[in-house]
């Protein structure tokens, strides 16, 4: 070991009193995320296969298609963006042939449409692609993003070596927070350390599996079906509530693998579960059909309903899932799923639902039907297709 000189102790101490002053009160912002964040994300669909027009071109068709009036807010650019090196500075840089104008002038175009900025990076040394990731780099990054106008950091996990989960994405929060510009900061940790037992004080949601991919139940080595990471939720609802969201990723509403009952279903799940809302199929060739489920505002309103609880799986059966979200304003949301491959009949009873107060009363509102179809003095029976659900709000009288 090299001799530390004194000027070099000099120097150490130096450093530690700059990292603590930047730090000593160092947390998230808080209050960014009340309910969980909505908007639509380049990764998806597009993968690494991005540059500014596209960007621009779905900014536009977020505004004319009407899902920035229905909530979605923010337009996140994921892996892909960068240059293959920092600057000569340690700097961050686009890649001048997909962003030539460079991220600060993107970001302001998003925020000239009423819309916010997301940007991708890394907690290792490199992100998914081999494109500079954030470690040892994070208070640079920090004030680089800042500068750019970036209202949301995904940070992956790629190339993270040993490091320690909570303390590397904890540097990061750090380092925002001392950036100075409220950033909505999401963990992107696929769940391997469990995020939801320590996040909580450090992002404002966190990934609690591996990628979802455009299929009902498929898994790969690493991409999951929708259903096998709706069955992951379970036992996870008590970690979520306002400023604090388990994320079971990203939407596949729209996109070609999954038939249009299957994205039906699979955003009535993620409403279900209070998941972020972030849209990834291309709005280019999206049909009014996908459109009409991903700006449902009784379907988002119990997404976003501020009461912030996360739904939670009621009954489990080999063909069929019952789940319960409990709403503000003494409203339930109940979702029926047939998770089989074969219709089956759902008997209503609403006396076994022993949460509900039947003295008062509810009445019962088809989501998707988009009508009142009774009360809960009444039982029901109904057949619901293979992948099919039955989505209903339950309004206190």
């Amino acid at each position: 070991m090299k001799k530390i000189t004194s000027l070099t102790k000099t120097a150490g101490v130096a450093l530690a009193l700059a990292v603590s002053a930047n730090t000593a009160h160092a947390q998230k912002f808080e209050g960014l995320a009340p309910t969980p964040p909505m908007g639509w994300n380049s990764w998806n669909t597009f993968e690494v296969d991005i540059n500014e027009d596209l960007f621009k071109e779905m900014v536009d068709l977020i505004v004319d298609s009407g899902m920035k009036d229905a909530g979605y807010e923010y337009v996140v650019v994921d892996d892909g963006w960068e240059a293959m090196e920092r600057d000569a500075h340690g700097n961050l840089v686009p890649d001048p042939e997909k962003f030539p104008s460079g991220m600060k002038a993107l970001a302001d175009y998003v925020h000239s449409k009423g819309l916010k900025f997301g940007i991708h990076n890394c907690a290792g040394t490199k992100t998914c692609n081999g494109l500079p990731g954030g470690r040892g780099h994070e208070f640079q990054d920090a004030r680089l993003y800042a500068s750019w106008g970036v209202d949301y950091l995904k940070y992956d996990w790629c190339s993270h070596g040993t490091a320690d989960a909570k303390e590397t994405y904890s540097t990061m929060r750090d380092a925002l927070y001392a950036a100075g510009r409220p950033v909505v900061y999401s963990l992107c940790e696929w769940g391997n350390n469990e995020p939801w037992k320590w996040a909580e004080d450090v992002g404002h949601l966190w990934r609690t599996t591996g990628d979802v991919t455009d299929c009902y139940t498929c898994q790969g080595e690493y991409d999951l079906g929708w259903k096998f990471i709706m069955d992951l939720q379970v036992g996870l609802e008590k970690y979520a509530g306002p400023d604090h969201w388990n994320d079971p990723d990203m939407l596949e509403v729209g996109n070609p693998g999954l038939t249009f009952t299957e994205s039906r279903s699979h955003f009535s799940i993620w409403c279900m579960l209070a998941a972020p809302l972030m849209a990834g199929n291309d709005l280019r060739v999206m049909s009014p059909e996908i459109l009409d489920i991903l700006t449902n505002r009784e379907a988002i309103a119990v997404d976003q309903d501020p009461l912030g609880k996360q739904g939670y799986l009621f009954m489990d059966h080999p063909t069929k899932n019952i789940w319960v979200k409990e709403l503000s304003d003494g409203d339930y949301a109940i979702c029926f799923l047939n998770t089989g491959d074969k219709p089956y009949t759902q008997r209503v009873n609403w006396k076994h639902y022993a949460f509900l107060d039947l003295e008062t009363g509810y009445d019962v509102y088809d989501i998707w039907a988009d009508e009142v179809i009774g009360a809960t003095d009444e039982n029901y029976e109904w057949e619901i297709a293979p992948r099919d659900v039955r989505f209903l709000r339950l309004r206190k009288r």
